[in-house]
Formats: structure tokens, sequence, C-alpha cells
């Protein structure tokens, strides 16, 4: 894959929802209809959920700690799901990223859709996951 697209600065002011669906617009094609279609889905499954940009424009949806990251590559938009490898992934969604201890991603290439339902359910349990671990208390530290 080559690297992901870097669009340039965004107006002074923008507020990460805007600077994505700029995003969106500039990249006119496929990948541009993949990514607002996954944001759409990322939005629905969670209203509350925060839109961030980050590493030079990438689009970041968080609550409680970031879900996932939305890159867009010449020939894939790559779903990176921060905590993946700790969430159950029932209709084998993950496709790339699997040998980390970590993160897990979604790699959708043109013409493949995504099952819309089963999306939904791994960005709640990423949520779900966020706060739990956001919940647990810590341990003092030896000092």
């Amino acid at each position: 894959m080559t690297n992901p697209t870097h669009d340039a600065e965004p107006a002074e002011g923008a507020t990460a929802s805007d600077i994505i669906d700029a995003k969106i617009r500039d990249l006119a094609d496929w990948r541009g209809e993949t990514l607002a279609q996954v944001r759409r889905l990322i939005r629905d499954a969670d209203p509350d959920v925060v839109e961030e940009v980050k590493w030079r424009g990438v689009p970041v949806w968080s609550h409680d700690g970031i879900i996932c990251t939305g890159e867009t590559y010449k020939s894939a938009v790559k779903l990176t799901f921060a905590n993946g490898a700790a969430l159950g992934d029932p209709s084998g969604l993950f496709n790339a990223s699997l040998e980390g201890n970590t993160r897990r991603a979604i790699d959708l290439h043109e013409g493949e859709a995504i099952d819309a339902a089963a999306f939904q359910a791994l960005i709640r349990a990423a949520i779900a996951r966020n706060q739990a671990k956001a919940r647990k208390p810590r341990k003092p530290s030896a000092g």
C-alpha cells in the first residue's frame, strides 16, 4: 500500500468534522464513499461519538478512548481498531493487522461491502471495552 492521503492544511477554526467532510469530498472516488458510509455507521451506532483528526489528517472516532481510525490509501480504506485484539469478532470483519497484540483492522477495497450490523456491533463492543477500562481502578504505584 502507499502512504495515506494528506490534504492541504484545513481552514483556521475548522472542526474535526469539517476536516473529515472535506477529506471525503476531496477523495471524490470510492474511498470517499466508503469513508462516508463507515462514518454514518459509526455515528448511527453511537450518537455520542467524538470525531477527531490526528496524525496528519487521519479521521479518528472516540468514546472514552479511541474506537477506530479511518485511513485512506490508494487501494484501501483501513479501519484500525485501537484495541481490536481484545474484541470478539464473530463475523470475521478483521482482515488486517492480525499479528499484533493490540490493534486489529478492516481493509475495505473498491467494490467491497461491509456488514453494517456486524460493524456496528464491533463499534459498540469497542466503546464498551473503553468504558470498562476507564472505570477500572488503578493500582497505586510503589514509590
